[in-house]
């Protein structure tokens, strides 16, 4: 749940409401504006800012204001020039919505790389190195497109799973072994079958990294590390998830290349020397073309010192 969503239903007294409401009203504009200068627009004593801070379960005035301004200032970056849940009209061209979509994805990328926190990225890093296996747990498009990550990390010989047998995935988590680490993709935070894994993970004391939505949810709070992906589309009112599958591929990306940097040149001598046997395709593109330089300089790095 947002914050500003958080605010609007919250129980609070008259005066409390009126102080939300000009808040929720003024947005980023209270930025300049002092405890003090606040307190006075609103006819109320400025330990009325604190106890609404308080009830919304921050220390304090400071606390909450930063994490408002945060959200409020993320809110109105990005996505000037197109809409998440109608990208393109009826009445588009075909290269005016291929256009459009460009923008949307560009959007989407610059969106969830705000997002991004350094310390999560690292705890998540960290998590997925000291795992002997990885499993990944989502429904329907979130789980076909963890696929790709899974293939990714396979080839560089991390032991990552995900369930394909409709019905299995609690027998999955309870089998964890304490070794394991889980990453669990919702979008809400608040899937009852993606909750239900997670209840049965944290029995296990299985570490869990969650790609969801920003705000709080119950799916980041019982995470031992949390990314955020693009927080844009209504449920369902909406032509398609096309910013919730670009975020969640760039964030299993974002992983997969932090992992593959921690033994760079281990992993990609394996990889080419793997695909060697076993890529045979012929192209009549330079491009795509293996180069003879590239390959001296992999048989260089390989050879043993």
């Amino acid at each position: 749940m947002l914050l500003s969503e958080k605010m609007k239903q919250t129980a609070f007294s008259s005066a409390e409401s009126s102080l939300v409401a000009f808040i929720l009203d003024k947005g980023t504009a209270i930025e300049p504006m002092t405890i003090k200068e606040i307190a006075e627009a609103n006819f109320v004593h400025p330990s009325t800012l604190i106890r609404v801070a308080k009830k919304l379960g921050y220390k304090g005035w400071l606390e909450l204001r930063t994490e408002f301004l945060a959200e409020q200032t993320y809110l109105q970056t990005y996505f000037e020039d197109v809409d998440a849940n109608f990208p393109f009209q009826s009445n588009d061209g075909l290269m005016t919505i291929a256009n459009k979509m460009a923008s949307l994805e560009r959007s989407t990328i610059e969106d969830t790389l705000s997002l991004l926190n350094h310390d999560d990225l690292q705890k998540a890093k960290q998590l997925l190195l000291n795992a002997k296996q990885i499993k990944i747990f989502g429904s329907n498009a979130n789980l076909l497109i963890s696929q790709d990550f899974a293939l990714k990390m396979r080839r560089i010989r991390k032991n990552v799973v995900t369930s394909q047998t409709m019905g299995e995935d609690a027998y999955e988590a309870f089998n964890s072994h304490e070794d394991t680490c889980a990453i669990l993709i919702s979008y809400t935070g608040e899937n009852g079958f993606i909750m239900q894994l997670a209840k049965i993970l944290q029995k296990q004391n299985i570490p869990i990294i969650a790609l969801t939505s920003i705000g709080e949810n119950s799916l980041a709070s019982v995470s031992q590390a949390v990314l955020r992906m693009t927080t844009r589309e209504r449920l369902y009112s909406k032509i398609g998830n096309f910013t919730i599958n670009s975020s969640i591929c760039y964030l299993l990306d974002v992983l997969y290349s932090c992992v593959f940097a921690e033994d760079y040149q281990k992993n990609l001598n394996h990889l080419i020397a793997i695909s060697e046997l076993v890529d045979k395709r012929k192209t009549s593109s330079a491009i795509m073309a293996e180069s003879p330089e590239s390959m001296i300089h992999f048989t260089e790095s390989f050879r043993p010192n």
